[in-house]
């Protein structure tokens, strides 16, 4: 992080995984209240754990991209084995990532040693959930004592998306207790696509030259850019500013959101809905038909 691709290249990989959740369990719903299930990750058509391959692997490089790639000696450490000031941030985003990746790599193989079914039910269903939660919390916990800056916009910008992120780990939590929540499920979906969004905006705002709000610049520090304000009141109106721009997300997200959910349901609910037909004779083949059209539907998107 720490740049404009620091912060972009993630927040897609949030994006994206949020969106796929989203219509997924919106999907789910559409079938019916018992297809209702608060699950962490999907399988996909054709490679199973495709879902998780793609956060290991973003995960991976990132870790690399904090710690070896990233810092000028290739290492993040000084000669004598100690962790330089510069490099602190470093090592705080490398930690999320490989919080991340542990819960990826142990989804897998949760599911492969006990099969799908046991894989999302009973302990192993709560363990999975656990994990998520714990890389949610390090997200929650490294963002909040961040080493690079707590008082400036950037700061500004790292205490909201403190917010959303707190969203995710409360709903993971409840999904536990409630997993056939719809509406805990979707808030878990829709905070994950929001870190997405928030990290992309939070890339262009503080390292766009253009969009540095009036009487603040960006000031070279620690081998990074930083956004530093010419006076207190430059920088209350600049946190004003992301703070409005928050508000502005927040409706965005939700008013997209909700649309999304709506014209899925819309979609889904027309092709399970089997409308009867006025022949005495059938009615009972046609009844027999769409339970097992509703079963397989439903099928196609449980592990």
């Amino acid at each position: 992080m720490g740049s404009l691709v620091g912060h972009v290249t993630p927040g897609l990989g949030f994006l994206v995984i949020g969106l796929w959740h989203l219509f997924n369990h919106i999907k789910l719903h559409s079938q019916g209240p018992k297809s209702n299930s608060s699950l962490l990750w999907f399988p996909a058509p054709k490679i199973r754990y495709l879902e998780l391959y793609l956060i290991m692997l973003g995960c991976s490089l990132s870790i690399a991209m904090e710690l070896f790639i990233g810092p000028v000696r290739h290492q993040p450490l000084d000669p004598d084995g100690t962790i330089p000031s510069n490099h602190l941030h470093n090592f705080e985003h490398s930690l999320i990532s490989f919080s991340i990746f542990s819960y990826a790599a142990f989804a897998i193989l949760f599911d492969r040693a006990t099969g799908s079914m046991k894989a999302h039910s009973g302990a192993f269903f709560g363990l999975t959930h656990l994990l998520g939660a714990v890389a949610f919390g390090q997200e929650l916990l490294l963002f909040h004592f961040h080493s690079t800056d707590h008082k400036g916009l950037e700061g500004q910008y790292h205490l909201l998306l403190q917010i959303v992120v707190l969203v995710s780990l409360t709903s993971t939590l409840i999904g536990i207790a409630l997993p056939r929540s719809f509406l805990v499920i979707f808030v878990r979906s829709v905070s994950i696509f929001s870190q997405g969004v928030w990290e992309i905006v939070m890339g262009f705002m503080l390292w766009t030259p253009q969009l540095i709000p009036k009487g603040c610049f960006m000031n070279l520090e620690e081998a990074h850019f930083v956004v530093r304000c010419n006076s207190d009141e430059a920088l209350h109106r600049a946190k004003s500013l992301a703070n409005i721009l928050f508000s502005w997300f927040l409706i965005s997200v939700t008013i997209f959101s909700v649309c999304l959910y709506l014209v899925l349901t819309k979609i889904y609910e027309d092709k399970v809905q089997c409308h009867p037909l006025h022949i005495d004779t059938g009615d009972a083949d046609l009844k027999k038909s769409s339970k097992i059209l509703n079963h397989d539907e439903a099928e196609d998107f449980l592990p």
